[in-house]
């Protein structure tokens, strides 16, 4: 006997889906970083994990997502052959669908991120279709779904390697994870596939981000097998770099590491390696055909009692209104500000038509001069919000505009999230200038700072138009100092170093 189904209950639970995982961490992320937050020791790393659990208990309070980058949609189907779908659209169709239901939400509107035509016009969907789909047939008669969210700055850092049999995965990791930079916004965790083929490692990597944080209990009851203890010694090891929360030096870099294995070549070892980012967002459940699948809400209990707010003891207030090169200038690196008054913002589109128009000789629509720039997309704003959660995008895609928008334009600093590369970092010491980082994977919180939102220019780029923000002490740190002193090289070296002489916290 067959299960049925149908359309829309299928529909329904992959928008209730995203919605939840929009907003909600999973719970065993949120046990696993409280208990990283308690026993970290460097403070810019536990101010990071502060923002970031206090972030995640607003969004689950007020239903608003965890990043402004909500991500593309992942949908991983194990059909039991025992089903059939009340329909004549296809799996990709349906859960398309489900993707426009999800994102177009009125309540919660999220950020519409996908791309058509990745080489040429790159023109915004719109509503964050198409999804990418794998679908597996197996013996039942339910729907086994498994939904994420992954968003661009942590899919950015995923690395592939085709090893000779003979190398160290270790190795292999150890040398490749300080390439990957802060982009990907740790702590979070790694997943790993080794063998198959390129394509199977790639997947394999991917589908072990869907399982539960457990290192906390595998270090309690110890490891079993080979794979175990792998795991554990990647987790020591890689934490033991000292990179930190969001790059600034720390105790933990990853919460956990995931290891999925396949049948492969005798003259092959594919390994792929994707990282989560501290915007965790995955759910699972089944469709049995008795209607739209259920997600229970995690308890509030959950969360630590964490509450960050700004602290005037320890941070500069910063008028935005009056800033000046001198006073740029005199910021330390490490050094926390509270940023207030009005800012612009600009990503990778709204720096690309810049470059074109300085290059045209055609009049800009904002005036950079003693300005800082922000690189935001914020989601779109509901009820009384004046603008939606709006955290830091990856800063070093912006590198490469640095010194036109510091040398053409009199923009005086800039804020975003990881490290700078050599370019823009040599072009900030020669302009005098300073680059901020904002926490990212704490959008939610940073947007209570925003008191005003209005579109400037390029209207046409949605949420990569040019905004002027009017901001209320919003949080950032001196991560690139006017003589070129980056935060991201000189903390984790120090925590490496200490961590090499302390033992290494792991529960």
């Amino acid at each position: 006997m067959s299960v049925l189904i149908k359309e829309e209950d299928f529909i329904q639970s992959i928008a209730d889906g995203i919605q939840f995982i929009s907003y909600y961490h999973p719970v065993d992320y949120i046990r696993h970083l409280a208990r990283a937050y308690e026993r970290e020791e460097s403070p810019a790393a536990r101010d990071a994990m502060a923002q970031i659990l206090t972030n995640s208990r607003m969004c689950a309070e007020g239903k608003r997502p965890l990043c402004q980058d909500t991500g593309i949609v992942n949908v991983f189907l194990k059909v039991g052959m025992g089903v059939r779908f009340d329909t004549k659209r296809t799996l990709q169709e349906l859960c398309d669908e489900g993707v426009r239901r999800g994102y177009l939400n009125p309540d919660n509107p999220l950020r519409a991120s996908v791309l058509d035509d990745p080489l040429f016009a790159r023109k915004n969907t719109r509503d964050n279709t198409p999804c990418i789909l794998h679908v597996e047939l197996v013996p039942g008669d339910k729907v086994d779904v498994q939904l994420a969210s992954k968003g661009g700055g942590s899919e950015n850092k995923s690395k592939f390697a085709m090893l000779n049999p003979s190398d160290s995965l270790v190795d292999w990791v150890l040398k490749t994870v300080p390439t990957m930079g802060a982009g990907w916004c740790p702590p979070g965790m790694l997943g790993i596939g080794v063998g198959g083929t390129a394509e199977k490692a790639m997947l394999m990597a991917k589908q072990s981000l869907m399982e539960d944080i457990d290192m906390y209990e595998l270090l309690a009851r110890g490891p079993q097998n080979k794979l175990e203890e792998l795991r554990i010694e990647l987790y020591e090891k890689v934490n033991a770099l000292g990179i930190g929360a969001q790059g600034l030096g720390g105790l933990t870099t990853v919460l956990d590491v995931k290891i999925n294995t396949f049948p492969t070549h005798a003259a092959s070892k594919p390994v792929a390696m994707i990282p989560n980012c501290a915007a965790t967002r995955h759910a699972h459940f089944e469709l049995d055909g008795s209607g739209p699948a259920r997600l229970d809400p995690p308890s509030l209990s959950e969360w630590p009692e964490v509450h960050w707010a700004p602290d005037y003891n320890k941070s500069k207030q910063v008028d935005l209104n009056t800033l000046t090169k001198e006073e740029v200038a005199s910021w330390k690196p490490g050094q926390t500000l509270l940023l207030s008054g009005k800012m612009l913002t600009g990503r990778d589109a709204a720096h690309k038509r810049i470059q074109d128009m300085l290059a045209k000789g055609e009049p800009l629509p904002v005036d950079f001069t003693n300005r800082v720039i922000y690189y935001v997309g914020p989601v779109d704003p509901v009820r009384d919000e004046v603008v939606g959660p709006a955290g830091p995008t990856t800063a070093t895609r912006m590198d490469k505009f640095t010194d036109m928008m510091l040398e053409q334009t009199g923009l005086i600093a800039m804020i975003g999230k990881s490290e700078r590369g050599p370019v823009a970092i040599e072009s900030i010491k020669k302009h005098g200038s300073a680059y901020l980082m904002a926490v990212g994977g704490a959008a939610y919180l940073v947007s209570k700072a925003i008191r005003g939102a209005k579109v400037l220019g390029f209207a046409d780029l949605g949420m990569e138009a040019i905004y002027e923000f009017d901001v209320k002490d919003m949080p950032v740190t001196v991560a690139v100092d006017a003589q070129g002193t980056s935060v991201h090289t000189t903390g984790p070296k120090e925590w490496q170093a200490r961590i090499g002489k302390i033992p290494v916290a792991v529960a």
